[in-house]
């Protein structure tokens, strides 16, 4: 769980996005590579073409051209690394991921696990669904998405992906 002062991964953010996806914190690969979901295990890139988000399947290294296709990226700990049961609850900034999407409103939060949104949404033991919440932040509908990390297959499932992208193609 090492500590950075600045950000370990950019923002990848602008007004007015379709969607902006939002982890709990990059994965000790990813923050080695400097590139959002870099595992070659993370599902994360192959599920946004599949589910036609993106025309063409990204490489983790050009995560900035998603603004592109009208996504962002984020997480809830921008100083932290490394697996979520590692990180300290001190790492999660929900005030600060909440301004930042009341600043830059996007369509839709996609929070990329259950573990991001109860950090993301500071609702720690709050049982979530996977799919559409029945509240916003801010001006945005919000997604909680299976994680598309290697290390909860398990809980993979692509139907909530599918949904979201319905979602942010249809308007």
């Amino acid at each position: 769980m090492p500590v950075n002062r600045r950000f370990v991964l950019p923002d990848v953010l602008a007004p007015g996005l379709r969607v902006v996806f939002c982890g709990t914190a990059p994965g000790t690969r990813s923050a080695r590579d400097g590139a959002y979901y870099a595992h070659p295990g993370n599902y994360f890139w192959r599920t946004l073409f599949d589910i036609r988000l993106t025309p063409r399947r990204l490489s983790p290294l050009a995560f900035r051209d998603v603004l592109e296709f009208g996504i962002g990226l984020t997480d809830v700990a921008k100083h932290h690394y490394g697996s979520d049961a590692d990180l300290p609850r001190a790492a999660f900034d929900a005030t600060g991921l909440q301004r930042k999407l009341a600043r830059y409103q996007p369509r839709i939060v996609a929070f990329t696990s259950k573990n991001a949104a109860r950090a993301g949404l500071a609702t720690g033991s709050r049982d979530l669904s996977y799919g559409e919440q029945d509240f916003m932040i801010a001006q945005s509908r919000v997604f909680v998405l299976p994680s598309p990390s290697g290390q909860a297959r398990g809980f993979w499932d692509i139907a909530p992906w599918r949904h979201l992208a319905e979602c942010t193609l249809s308007g």
